[in-house]
């Protein structure tokens, strides 16, 4: 894979999904790395009302944009009260009026990571239960509890999950 699209799914300045989504790409060898600025993507709140009004705004036509000129995806989900975020899941409802399987069967890893024990694992099962069905081709997913502790340096610290990582960001980068 040549071009990999990053995506943190948060819209926080400081988001440890976008900083995760980032490093998760930058460990495919060879490739291309475009992280997704949610600054460029500030879109309204999504309503069938607001779409017949003014029809799909630019920033979610962009971000289409951006998933077709990838040759895949690495996802991180950030999770508020067990669920993605209110401004992924706005982002996601946009872009899946432009047209419904806009993941466009890219290869995707899947990821999630929290401050917490869990890591993200509530958004992270919720996306995977339904991202086939607007053309995600999940690979491989990865969740990453413990954010400050596990991710210092641009390593990970716990030799176990830096393995399994390691293993997922090579079937991933092998499957296509």
């Amino acid at each position: 894979m040549k071009n990999i699209l990053a995506i943190g799914g948060s819209n926080s300045k400081k988001s440890i999904n976008t900083v995760f989504a980032t490093h998760i790409a930058q460990r495919i060898t060879n490739a291309n790395v475009t992280t997704v600025k949610w600054d460029e993507l500030v879109l309204p709140l999504y309503s069938p009302d607001l779409e017949a009004e003014s029809g799909i705004p630019a920033e979610a036509e962009a971000f289409k944009k951006m998933i077709l000129e990838s040759d895949g995806i690495v996802l991180s989900l950030a999770e508020h009260n067990g669920l993605p975020t209110a401004a992924f899941k706005n982002l996601w409802d946009w872009t899946s009026r432009i047209e419904q399987k806009f993941w466009a069967d890219k290869p995707m890893f899947l990821a999630s990571t929290s401050p917490g024990g869990r890591g993200g694992v509530g958004a992270l099962g919720a996306i995977k239960n339904i991202i086939s069905h607007f053309g995600g081709n999940v690979i491989v997913d990865f969740s990453l509890p413990s954010f400050q502790q596990n991710l210092q340096d641009g390593k990970i610290a716990d030799s176990e999950l830096e393995l399994s990582l390691a293993e997922k960001v090579n079937q991933f980068q092998q499957s296509k």
